[in-house]
């Protein structure tokens, strides 16, 4: 595995996540802004994972995409701890602990060990079986 490629993939996932929630609450639809941040990161999670494992896999084929989606999701929770729950979370009465045992932050955690291994059962792996066949 190329732990530092994923690692930096894992950054710009987080960035473009984080810009995404935050601009989310200049655009009021939802009565609860917070209700539709959530939403909002939920629904850009997917394609963003899945378009950084497409752009991990284009340099590396031989890592399973388990370690690729935990390794995009461990580099977002140590973000999340070192900038987001300070500078977004505990300004607003939050707390370290009520963000790490959120339910949507499990579930997102999910979404993104879920898409990595999606794609690479749907490009890399099927692609592999191919080639050896």
């Amino acid at each position: 595995m190329k732990t530092a490629r994923a690692i930096g993939i894992g950054v710009g996932i987080w960035a473009l996540g984080v810009s995404a929630y935050t601009l989310s609450f200049s655009i009021p639809i939802l009565s609860d802004p917070e209700q539709q941040a959530n939403m909002v990161l939920f629904l850009v999670v997917f394609p963003l994972v899945w378009f950084g494992a497409r752009w991990y896999y284009k340099g590396e084929q031989n890592t399973h995409g388990y370690w690729v989606g935990q390794t995009f999701f461990l580099t977002a929770a140590a973000l999340d701890a070192l900038i987001t729950v300070p500078l977004l979370v505990l300004p607003h009465g939050g707390s370290y602990y009520t963000f790490f045992t959120d339910p949507g932050f499990w579930i997102i955690g999910v979404v993104f060990i879920a898409t990595a291994l999606l794609y690479w059962y749907a490009k890399v792996y099927r692609n592999t079986q191919k080639i050896n066949h």
